[in-house]
């Protein structure tokens, strides 16, 4: 197996591993406010946390961003917590364009979190790795790709669930945020590193 092809796994399955079901869970939250025809924006979303995640991996693994291990683990749970929040606090069934941008906004910068904890794993997978470009875009690609899984579960769930079993969208969120918030609040008491 081709080391591009190794890494590429590496990535989908990080992200989709349900024993570090963080990541997922942000995704989850990310895109519980959405219905199945504003796609277009939940593009934009996952664009703006690849954006955010890709930069901050390629940062930490050149060293030029180091932050401990614990803190970035305790983070990760806050920034559920306020995806959550955000959906929870959204009175209709849509996402209008304002709330839309403040959530790019979010994402961009909670993707830079997210970044940091897909560095220790890479980190932990490369050892002493001396090309770091081919690993670090293939495992950066599999994450997309695991991302999009996650979307296209979750956007199947939703029309499901509010198309076909005819629930009321914004109960839908509020179910999926509920369950986010909550979660996460469990993940910052276990992971509170001071």
């Amino acid at each position: 197996m081709s080391i591009f092809l190794m890494y590429f796994r590496l990535g989908i399955s990080h992200i989709t591993d349900l024993i570090g079901y963080d990541h997922i869970l942000f995704i989850i939250v990310l895109c519980a406010a959405y219905s199945l025809n504003q796609w277009k924006n939940i593009l934009i979303l996952v664009t703006a946390f690849t954006i955010g995640h890709s930069t901050t991996l390629v940062l930490a693994m050149l060293n030029i961003v180091i932050i401990t291990t614990n803190i970035i683990e305790f983070l990760i749970p806050i920034t559920i917590l306020f995806t959550a929040a955000a959906n929870i606090l959204q009175k209709k069934d849509y996402v209008n364009p304002r709330h839309h941008l403040f959530k790019y906004i979010m994402a961009l910068f909670f993707g830079l979190i997210h970044g940091l904890g897909f560095s220790n794993y890479l980190k932990s997978l490369l050892g002493s790795e001396s090309n770091l470009i081919k690993p670090l875009f293939a495992f950066n690609l599999g994450i997309e790709l695991g991302q999009l899984i996650i979307v296209v579960i979750i956007l199947a769930l939703t029309a499901l669930t509010v198309n076909l079993g005819h629930a009321n969208k914004r109960e839908w969120n509020l179910v999926l945020s509920g369950a986010g918030l909550g979660v996460s609040l469990i993940l910052i008491i276990e992971r509170y590193p001071f």
